[in-house]
């Protein structure tokens, strides 16, 4: 995922990813224990995406107010 797809998305669906990345995440950490995961490089790439996604999230709510602040 791109940071100009994050940085497109709206809120609810930059929630909705979010989750749904974090429980990718804990699959491929399963699947990491048990031996059957292909590509341990995965791991490192949807980490990443979570950060992308929290920061965007972060960035959002800080914008938000500082212009209720600013109002």
């Amino acid at each position: 995922m791109k940071a100009v797809e994050v940085h497109e998305m709206e809120d609810s669906e930059l929630g909705l990813k979010l989750k749904e990345t974090r429980t990718e995440l804990f699959n491929l950490r399963f699947r990491l224990a048990t031996g059957q995961l292909d590509n341990p490089a995965r791991i490192k790439d949807v980490k990443k995406d979570i950060a992308r996604l929290q920061t965007e999230i972060r960035a959002r709510e800080i914008r938000a107010a500082q212009e209720a602040q600013a109002s």
